[in-house]
């Protein structure tokens, strides 16, 4: 007699573009760990976010979600529910899967929290975020809990925001914490990095990369040489997901 396969509990990352992701690879080590035989998590690489319909009818078994770029924003509408300080912020990163529906959640904000705040300085009284997208939505939101007043930076700026090329010194000096949500330098265009003047960069300064793939990119390269602090989004990263399979793993109620 053949023994019935176990069916899989099956996690995942939405996203476009996402080889790069760290995701897949953390969650598989932690299954293994745990010895959670039957847990797994893949890749779910949508070209656009009207696949995420299809995505949900093609795969039994999906417990929950994370969800990263370009997505965080525009998958909102595909939700039931929307928790509080998500709806917030306007931005989810990951999905619970319950008795109610799909519920977004955002586990970037405490990520970026617990990772920032060991190595913030007393002159870090101002930040520059880089980029408008749905991270620098959980960025800001984390910033304003600190009382740390921010401007955002954007190639195409609206409304109270810079554009890369009207940073002056008086802006580079003034903002002490830059932290980039852009996709700049991430692997494999490791070779890019947001348009800043870095020649104004200097030891007051401390420089976040939301990018830890690669490890060291140009932006944080740039800020280390100059005398910055400088840290990448790994350990950001690794707690977002700590807080991500906590909330999978909350009683439906």
């Amino acid at each position: 007699m053949v023994k019935a396969e176990k069916k899989k509990i099956k996690y995942g990352l939405v996203g476009k573009n996402i080889a790069y992701s760290f995701s897949r690879s953390y969650f598989t080590s932690k299954f293994r760990k745990m010895g959670l035989e039957d847990h797994v998590y893949e890749n779910f690489d949508l070209k656009n976010i009207e696949e995420f319909s299809l995505l949900l009818n093609s795969h039994d078994g999906l417990c929950g979600l994370n969800v990263t770029t370009p997505y965080k924003e525009v998958i909102m509408p595909f939700l039931d529910e929307i928790e509080p300080k998500a709806s917030e912020i306007g931005a989810i990163n990951t999905i619970q899967f319950t008795s109610r529906g799909l519920i977004g959640h955002n586990t970037d904000v405490f990520g970026f929290k617990e990772a920032i705040s060991t190595m913030l300085q007393p002159q870090d009284k101002k930040a520059l975020i880089l980029g408008t997208g749905g991270a620098s939505k959980a960025v800001a939101y984390v910033l304003g809990q600190l009382g740390i007043e921010y401007r955002f930076v954007s190639r195409t700026p609206g409304p109270d925001q810079l554009n890369y090329r009207d940073l002056k010194s008086e802006h580079m000096g003034a903002h002490t914490l830059v932290v980039n949500c852009t996709p700049l330098g991430t692997s494999p265009n490791t070779n890019q990095k947001p348009p800043l003047p870095y020649h104004l960069l200097g030891e007051r300064h401390f420089l976040f990369d939301l990018i830890y793939n690669p490890e060291e990119t140009l932006f944080l390269k740039e800020g280390r040489q100059r005398g910055a602090r400088v840290l990448n989004g790994q350990s950001m990263l690794e707690l977002q997901a700590e807080k991500a399979w906590e909330i999978w793993n909350m009683p439906d109620s």
